[in-house]
Formats: C-alpha cells, structure tokens, sequence
C-alpha cells in the first residue's frame, strides 16, 4: 500500500528542525551577551511566555491579521510585559539579535539526518513551509538539509499559507505529482494534516510528545526515524 508514495512534503520547524531548542539557545545566548539573568531571573519562564506569545502571534499572521513586522516585534515585547519588564527598546534589540542569531542553531529532532538520507533514496522529497523565508533558508543550509530535498515551497513566495488548499496544490502542480502519490508530514494537527487532507493528500502526523489529538492522520508517529519503518 505504501510504494504508491513517490513525492513527501515535511513541514520544516518542530517537524525536522526543532525550534524550542534552538529557540532557548538563542535567547540563552543573546541573554548572556546582554547580560539580562538579573533583570529576567527566571529564563525558563520567560522562554515559556515567549512560546505561548509567538505562537498566538502566529495564528494571527495566517489569518492575515497582522503584519510579519509586528509578529516579530510583540512576541519579545509581551513576554517581557509578561514578566514586569517594561523596555520596548530592549525588547526591539532583543528580536533583531534573536533573527539573526536563531537561524544559525542546528539542533535537529533524533534521526533526521539518517532518516532524510534512507527517504531521500526511494523518494523526491520537499519543504512545505509557512516560516519566513530568508530564516528558513538559513536554518536549512546551516543544518545541512539542503543536499535531501528537491525544492523549497515558502508560503511568503507562493502567497499562501497552510492549512490553505491552495499552497499545498501549487506545491504538488510544481513537483509534477499526482494527489495519490503525495505524503505530508508535520506537527501541527490542523496547519499540517488538516491542510493535506483538504488538498486530498495523506498525512503523517510527527506527535513526539504523543499529545491527544481529535483529528485522526492517515498515520501518526513519535520519531522521524519510524518514518524509515513506514515508507
């Protein structure tokens, strides 16, 4: 049942590179040179409220909301708010240090490299990605991912953002691929599966922390390496 797949498209951040990890490196990092441990004591809480905020943030910009510019310049400020710091002009230092300097993390969820390399053989692999795309070209060139995958699909350059039907159909016009022939693989249940399955391609669903979820994936795994067990 399985050889029908010949074109796999994966979502890129919390999918292959992960980006709480390298998130906390660079802000642990950027915290360091700016020497911020006494003004914001408690790193891991901050760093728990800027996930909370960029993700909010991020929802938001896929609705068509807000602007990238704002995303970018709120999710520090409101975690900061968030810990009774009040200093926009820091928390505005803060992202453009953290834009430059998160793209050059490589810390990759176990396996994906070996896994990339196993698919890479039977398949014609891509990136199907909302991230934007000067950052997501840098993280994928950096953590060597490039040489695996045949093309680049950025929602900032198609004009589309998953779950749209329509990002996911111009990424399969442009591969050549027939709907049978397609596989999605992601970790967001309604971005990444809900947007392949109203496409009409299956999906797989990347739940390392096994967390529940309503929404039933053509298939679900805990590791990017079950992939080499599957496919």
């Amino acid at each position: 049942m399985l050889k029908k797949y010949r074109h796999l498209f994966f979502d890129l951040d919390n999918t292959l590179w992960d980006f709480r990890a390298n998130a906390y490196d660079a802000l642990h990092e950027i915290f360091t040179t700016l020497d911020l441990f006494d003004r914001v004591p408690d790193f891991s809480e901050f760093l728990c409220a800027y996930e909370k905020y960029n993700e909010y943030l991020w929802g938001e910009y896929r609705k068509g909301r807000l602007r990238k510019e704002f995303l970018r310049t709120e999710r520090i400020k409101l975690a900061f708010h968030e810990m009774g710091v009040d200093d926009p002009e820091l928390a505005n230092k803060i992202e453009k240090l953290f834009v430059q300097t998160m793209p050059q993390k490589t810390n990759l969820f176990p396996c994906v490299h070996e896994t990339l390399r196993y698919l890479s053989n039977k398949y014609r692999l891509y990136i199907l990605t909302n991230g934007f795309a000067e950052l997501q070209v840098q993280k994928i060139n950096n953590a060597g991912l490039q040489p695996y995958f045949q093309k680049l699909f950025m929602a900032e350059m198609v004009g589309y953002q998953k779950p749209d039907r329509r990002f996911f159909e111009y990424a399969i016009k442009s591969a050549h691929a027939h709907k049978i022939e397609c596989l999605m693989i992601g970790d967001d249940p309604e971005v990444d599966i809900v947007g392949a399955r109203n496409s009409g391609i299956d999906q797989v669903f990347f739940n390392p922390a096994a967390k529940p979820c309503k929404i039933v994936p053509t298939w679900e795994i805990g590791s990017i390496a079950m992939l080499m067990k599957i496919l």
